[in-house]
């Protein structure tokens, strides 16, 4: 069965009518508002079709239908006309307000939510890779070591490790030599067996303590637990009758105390991917690969401060928001963010 022009205009007129009401649409519905000009025996046949291919579901019998995972995703593909929305007072209000780029993001925020009246997440800026700029090891008593590890970004870690003996001061000044020689500028992947292997050699013993002190090196590269995350309108949700269940609800709204959560979906982008553009993004139902929004659509998109240092915003609501509203706005808001980092620079 091929989906033509006109079913490709009724499945708009249904989609386009489900996101204004949020009730289901039936075919007398369509035969006013769209400029189709059909009967509604006719405009059910073709619902009945676009029913069988899978674009729209009849959720009890007798009703009108509603857009159906991958009804929402035609309409995001092919029928989303991105709008350059105007955002006036947006830059003057952050700039007003904000004197550091976590006042930025904090504002964008809040600016998100009140404006589109849906729920928000913007992630602190991240590396996109982290490298080792110092390691200093120190003996604390005869069971623990303290390692102080400085990154490319200049975030400091600490880390106490525990030894099985003593290590002798003049070896633990070798460790700290051979360490910061060999480590000095290398990300995690960079890391391989035959660095770690000529790192044992050169100290000759205490391989234990070598393999200890190198994994807290490589747990530090690759940590995520400092990932600031600022949310704003969590409560909006509750203004969908679909969201406002009370397991559904409590369930979203965890969601957004749950950094583990925010790992899933505000991820950098992959190292070597073109970041050029603002990479936005729409992820409808199950794709959002988050259990508690599988009945939401959430629509992303990526910040950058600098080379390498990448943030994402996201907006979630229910599969019914209004797609061209957001991804006008975030296009808008985008240009600002750019312009304001630039001066921040």
């Amino acid at each position: 069965m091929e989906l033509d022009e006109r079913k490709l205009k009724i499945l708009q007129a249904i989609i386009r009518t489900y996101l204004e009401t949020g009730e289901p649409v039936g075919s007398r519905t369509i035969s006013k508002y769209s400029d189709l000009n059909l009967s509604s025996a006719t405009i059910r046949n073709e619902m009945s079709d676009l029913e069988e291919m899978g674009y729209i579901l009849q959720p009890h019998t007798s009703a009108g239908r509603i857009p159906s995972d991958k009804g929402y995703r035609l309409y995001v593909d092919t029928m989303l006309e991105a709008k350059e929305g105007e955002v006036n007072s947006l830059r003057e209000e952050l700039e007003e307000k904000a004197e550091k780029i976590d006042d930025v993001l904090q504002q964008v925020a809040k600016f998100l939510a009140t404006n589109t009246n849906y729920a928000t997440m913007v992630s602190g800026p991240r590396y996109q890779t982290k490298r080792v700029k110092f390691i200093q090891i120190t003996s604390v008593d005869g069971e623990h070591l303290l390692a102080v590890i400085v990154l490319d970004n200049n975030a400091v870690k600490n880390q106490m490790i525990r030894i099985e003996e003593p290590i002798q001061d003049e070896m633990i000044v070798k460790l700290n030599f051979i360490l910061n020689t060999t480590l000095n500028g290398l990300d995690v992947l960079e890391m391989n067996l035959a660095v770690i292997q000529r790192i044992k050699e050169q100290m000759g013993e205490h391989t234990q303590v070598i393999d200890s002190v190198l994994e807290v090196i490589g747990k530090t590269l690759v940590d995520q637990d400092d990932l600031e995350v600022y949310t704003s309108g969590a409560t909006n949700i509750l203004r969908y009758p679909e969201l406002s269940d009370q397991s559904k609800a409590a369930d979203l709204l965890n969601a957004f105390e749950e950094k583990k959560v925010m790992h899933q979906w505000l991820g950098l982008p992959e190292k070597g991917k073109d970041n050029d553009t603002h990479d936005i993004q729409v992820y409808i139902g199950d794709e959002t690969q988050v259990e508690s929004m599988k009945d939401c659509s959430m629509v992303t998109a990526t910040y950058q401060i600098q080379e390498g240092v990448y943030g994402k915003i996201g907006i979630v609501g229910p599969k019914r928001m209004d797609y061209d509203k957001v991804v006008g706005t975030l296009n808008s808001l985008m240009g600002q963010l750019d312009d304001i980092f630039k001066e921040k620079k």
